[in-house]
This record gives C-alpha cells, sequence and structure tokens, in this order.
C-alpha cells in the first residue's frame, strides 16, 4: 500500500513511475466525496489531498492559479472575500472535496445552462501522465489557446488521462443583485415559459422544476434564479410574476434551497426505495416533457432531466433519453447494486475511438482507474 499522501508533486511523479514499472493500477482520489460515480475500481490508492494549496489569485484578472489537492470550500472562501465565486457551481457532496476532483468529474450546479460548465472555465492545467511526466496544458488567460483544448479536455476526465497537479481557473465577480421567484407551474407549462423567457433579455441564471411532496397537495413548482445588475433583477421580477403569476422567496431561504438543490440534499434526493438508482437524463432544452418510470426533476431550463426509477426501467430510460436528442446515465446507483447495467451510454464509435487514442498518449499503461474526486 501506499504511504502518507503526497506533499509534492515530484512524489506524486514517483509513485506513477514505480506503478508503471511494476505495471501496478492506480487508483485516484481527491476527497472521495464522488466516488459514487463509478462501480468501485482495482488498484492502489493515489491522494492528491497532500499536494494543497492556492498558488496564485489575481483578482483583477480573474484567475486563481491551485494545487488539485486544495479543498473545494477554502477556494470558495478565498475567493468570497475577494467578491468573487467559481461560476459553474461545483458541487461537493462532500466535506472533503477537492479543486482537482471537482474539475476531474466535470460537474455543474444549477447555473450550467446560463453560465457554462467547469471545462469552460479551465484555462491551463499542469498534468502527470501515465509515463510519470509532468506535462504543461494551456495558461491563465483565454487568449492563451496553446494546448487549450487539451485543458479543458480534463475536465469531465474522472482521471483517466493523468493526475491533474494543478489548476488554473477563470474566476468571476459575485453578481451584485440575486432573486429566487416561484411559479406554480406543471411541467409542461413550466418548460414553455422557460422556452419563452429564454427568448427575452433577462437575468436567467438557474431553473428547477420539481413535485413538493413535502407539501400538502405535492404542488408542481418552478423555481427561477435571477442575477445579474440591480435594474435588470428588479425588472424581471416585475415581468415575470406579471406575466406567470409567481412571488419572491426569502432571500436567505432562497441561497439554503440552490446549496441542497447543488448538493444534492433536496428532499427529492431521497431515494424511493432501495431498488430505486437516480438517472440524470440530459436533453436539449426545447424538449418536452418526457414519459420518465418515476419522481422528475427539472433543471437547467429543461437540458436537465432527474429522475428515479429501478436498474429494470434502464433500456426503456435509455431509449426515451434517446428519442428526445439526448442520452442517459445512473448516476447514482440503488442500494441494492446495478449488476449488469452500464453506468453510462455506449459512446459512439467516432468518440470512442477518439477517447481510446487520447487513453493511450497519455496513459499507455491503462494504470490509472476513474477517480472518484
Amino acid at each position: 500500500m501506499l504511504s502518507s499522501p503526497p506533499d509534492h508533486p515530484g512524489e506524486l511523479i514517483e509513485r506513477i513511475r514505480a506503478a508503471a514499472a511494476d505495471r501496478t493500477p492506480l487508483r485516484l482520489q481527491g476527497g472521495g466525496t464522488k466516488a459514487f460515480l463509478a462501480e468501485p475500481a482495482p488498484g492502489e490508492l493515489l491522494s492528491t489531498t497532500g499536494y494543497a494549496g492556492i498558488i496564485s489569485h489575481e483578482p483583477s484578472e480573474l484567475v486563481v492559479t491551485v494545487k488539485a489537492g486544495t479543498p473545494l470550500a477554502e477556494l470558495e472562501s478565498v475567493l468570497a472575500s475577494a467578491g468573487q465565486s467559481l461560476a459553474f457551481e461545483p458541487p461537493h457532496f462532500g466535506p472533503g472535496s477537492t479543486v482537482g476532483g471537482a474539475v476531474a468529474a466535470g460537474l455543474a450546479g444549477p447555473a450550467r445552462a446560463t453560465v457554462g460548465g467547469a471545462r469552460d472555465y479551465v484555462l491551463g492545467v499542469r498534468l502527470i501522465n501515465g509515463k510519470g511526466e509532468l506535462l504543461t496544458f494551456g495558461g491563465q488567460v483565454m487568449k492563451n489557446v496553446a494546448g487549450y483544448d487539451v485543458s479543458r479536455a480534463l475536465a469531465g476526465s474522472r482521471g483517466q488521462l493523468g493526475v491533474i497537479a494543478e489548476l488554473s481557473l477563470k474566476v468571476l465577480p459575485v453578481a451584485p443583485a440575486e432573486a429566487t421567484l416561484v411559479f406554480p407551474l406543471a411541467q409542461h407549462d413550466a418548460l414553455e415559459q422557460l422556452h419563452r423567457w429564454g427568448g427575452q433579455p433577462l437575468p436567467l441564471n438557474a431553473s428547477c422544476w420539481v413535485r413538493d411532496d413535502t407539501a400538502p397537495g405535492a404542488p408542481e413548482l418552478l423555481f427561477v434564479r435571477l442575477r445579474g445588475a440591480v435594474a435588470a433583477v428588479d425588472a424581471a421580477i416585475a415581468r415575470m410574476t406579471r406575466e406567470a403569476g409567481g412571488q419572491r422567496i426569502d432571500d436567505a431561504r432562497a441561497r439554503a434551497d440552490w446549496a441542497a438543490c447543488r448538493e444534492q440534499t433536496l428532499p427529492f434526493f431521497s431515494a424511493p426505495s432501495p431498488a430505486h438508482g437516480l438517472w440524470r437524463v440530459s436533453v436539449p432544452q426545447t424538449a418536452p416533457v418526457l414519459d420518465l418510470p418515476g419522481p422528475v426533476m427539472v433543471e437547467w431550463q429543461g437540458a436537465q432531466r432527474w429522475c428515479w426509477a429501478p436498474v429494470e426501467q434502464a433500456r426503456a430510460i435509455r431509449a426515451t433519453a434517446r428519442a428526445a436528442g439526448g442520452h442517459a446515465s445512473l448516476f447514482r446507483a440503488p442500494a441494492t447494486g446495478a449488476a449488469g447495467v452500464p453506468r453510462e451510454d455506449a459512446a459512439e464509435p467516432a468518440v470512442a475511438a477518439i477517447q481510446a487514442r487520447l487513453r493511450a498518449e497519455f496513459d499507455p499503461a491503462g494504470l490509472f482507474a476513474p477517480v472518484a474526486g
């Protein structure tokens, strides 16, 4: 077994080179808060948590460079003190979440549809490949395009191309104004209203439609978050409430609710039974209401649909997603397991070929299993 976590990139490099020489698989891990995203993998644990710290933060340049093992909460605290944030709102899923693990997982929070995802904020990386070589891609400014596509490809790669050692990320100022509105709308009406608002100059930032099973009568509710200039938010509140009959929610309550949405601690995210898994259905925003076999929550202005269903419904769920122009993945396996059911849709042949070539280039010995960020 490996000893204590590394405290500098040189030790990470040494461990990877030793593993490559012995053909020993490695199981990369940051805080381990996203281990549920993949099935347990064999291999020796290689933790990045010992390589932590903020290397540089240039508030005026809107860029921060950090070591991959830095706790995500620590980085967010430093940015908040400067009136800045990670606009893509990466979920933590636990107190040990690291910056490297968050980017490797490639997940984004409620604002994804309007601000972009993790890869849109990666300016540069230092990566240790399967040969133990320290490689640098990208830089600290958006116009530095050398190797930029490789930097972006690492977001969501789950460590299968190598160990992310350092990251340069674009950050954004916190918006001057924010407000959350709630509308009593059925799913079809909510989607139609979101499509109408999407074509108007409104400061939409996030949306969430859900049936509130914790309230009497189980009302169907659409929540919309606005962010932007004070005048723009105020004007949008007046216009949207007039058009759809909604009301504003207390800001403190709204912030807590959006954080719970990001961290999947809302009541919706409690499994109906141990046999139910949480399915993530990604479709175009304009997709209609989908015939999904369980409780549903809709985010990202319609582009992300969550559904609780047993794994026996996998074929039907994936067929429904494909018919709508999207795909489905088993985001959280049921407590009873998901034997024989792939977590992700099979990649198209052309995409699979590109992925295979990338892995062969960066990890020729096949050392790295998917990261548990």
